[in-house]
């Protein structure tokens, strides 16, 4: 038993189901895989290790149907190990004790074991260190595929064992390909027109998998003329945007938009907006992240817009969805376009850094109420020039503790009204230095 997933065969040695047009299209040799020669080239990672005939534990990143499966039947082939493949979604602590101990008997006859676990993100902590001393003497070579990020779902131990390679969705020219292998098997031709076929390629989202059981739909139909765009969009549905709300996908996505508005596109911006709420994203969280970046990005370099977030999300909550997403890609738009300058920010994490660097030093004594005679005999208020008695209305004191030097924490950019902010705060520093003097 090599596969514990493997179709019952009759006599024939034919499958007694149906087989899918994936299945019926997995390559048998590695040249045929369509995509990843980023991995799979002469000079890639894997081309180099199957070159020289010596695999090394694997982990593959990627999404679905991008050939994660295929790939680790291929790769047990070529170096002549037995490929057995189990999910962590079924499997549990007793079904493991099993797959070893059966690895450990081919391991002692000589015989090597391509363990592909799918999903083994899905296992927790304690069973991925059950795969260690397996993957240490040798009874089994370890191929794990998970399209989460292992840098958060698995454990430091395994993935110093293991080499991550990241398989990437298939581009529009891979799946193409993959169309064209399709149909020379099924020996007819897509009754599709040529934009139509552009928009089927579109709805598998880079998943392979997805585009050949469209395609083994497309290619049952009967049909005298081939299908617009339009026409085949009534017929098929896209298949879903690939969207976590609480995994990586989410963070991707709510980074792309924030970038994009500190690099002032708004049509990028625009773009991944769309794309959170087109995954199901709360357009709740989005208006805070939106508020967020107008403080954290903009600031003082233009104070509207915060109060235009606070606004478009105020109208959001009038309105409800989808209404109310308007506003808030309003306030998308003004972020993007509007002056950036992060001289708060920068100044408020600086002026933690020294609240916490200097602890608990007291204000100057001069600075400070006098409500009590005794604090009065202190010193405390004592010589305190009041401000709007000055002249400029500045009286030029010293406000940091008397053992500190004076820190410089906001230094406005010359953008925006942070421009006018920097011609006042150069005033109030020379008129300072001056005051100090006399």
């Amino acid at each position: 038993m090599n596969d514990l997933f493997e179709h019952e065969k009759n006599e024939s040695g034919d499958s007694i189901s149906n087989r899918p047009l994936a299945d019926k299209l997995r390559p048998t040799q590695i040249s045929d895989v369509i995509g990843q020669a980023h991995i799979l080239g002469p000079d890639a990672p894997l081309g180099v290790m199957l070159g020289a005939k010596n695999l090394s534990s694997l982990i593959f990143w990627g999404p679905p149907g991008v050939g994660k499966t295929t790939i680790a039947r291929l790769l047990a082939d070529h170096v002549d190990l037995a490929f057995v493949q189990i999910s962590a979604i079924f499997l549990g602590v007793a079904d493991l004790k099993k797959v070893f101990q059966a690895a450990t008997i081919r391991h002692q006859n000589g015989q090597g074991t391509l363990l592909f676990v799918d999903e083994i993100h899905r296992f927790n902590k304690a069973q991925q260190d059950g795969f260690l001393p397996y993957m240490e003497n040798g009874t089994i070579l370890l191929v794990g595929a998970t399209t989460e990020n292992p840098s958060f779902e698995l454990n430091a131990a395994l993935l110093s064992r293991s080499q991550v390679l990241v398989l990437e969705r298939l581009s529009l020219i891979d799946l193409e390909h993959l169309a064209q292998r399709a149909e020379k098997l099924l020996d007819k031709k897509l009754p599709l027109t040529g934009d139509s076929r552009d928009a089927l390629l579109e709805m598998a989202d880079g998943d392979g998998r997805t585009l050949l059981n469209l395609i083994e739909q497309v290619s049952a139909w009967k049909i005298d003329t081939p299908l617009d765009r339009e026409a085949l969009s009534k017929r098929l549905m896209r298949r879903a945007s690939k969207y976590d709300k609480n995994g990586e996908e989410h963070y991707n996505l709510i980074s792309a938009l924030h970038k994009s508005v500190r690099g002032s596109d708004p049509d990028a911006a625009l773009y991944w907006f769309a794309r959170m709420l087109n995954g199901g994203e709360d357009p709740r969280f989005l208006a805070r992240r939106i508020t967020r970046m107008a403080v954290e990005d903009i600031g003082l370099a233009d104070p509207q817009a915060q109060a235009v977030c606070l606004q478009s999300w105020e109208t959001f909550e009038r309105l409800g969805s989808p209404e109310g997403e308007l506003a808030l890609s309003q306030a998308v738009v003004y972020l993007a376009l509007a002056p950036k300058s992060n001289a708060n920010y920068v100044a408020y994490k600086a002026a933690r850094a020294s609240a916490t660097k200097t602890g608990s030093e007291p204000p100057p004594k001069h600075i400070l109420n006098a409500p009590t005679k005794l604090m009065a005999e202190q010193g405390y208020g004592d010589g305190y020039a009041y401000d709007h008695d000055a002249e400029d209305g500045f009286s030029g004191q010293n406000y940091f503790p008397e053992t500190m030097k004076r820190g410089v924490y906001y230094q406005p950019k010359e953008r925006g009204f942070e421009r006018e902010l920097k011609k006042r705060q150069d005033f109030f520093v020379g008129l300072r230095a001056k005051r100090q003097k006399t």
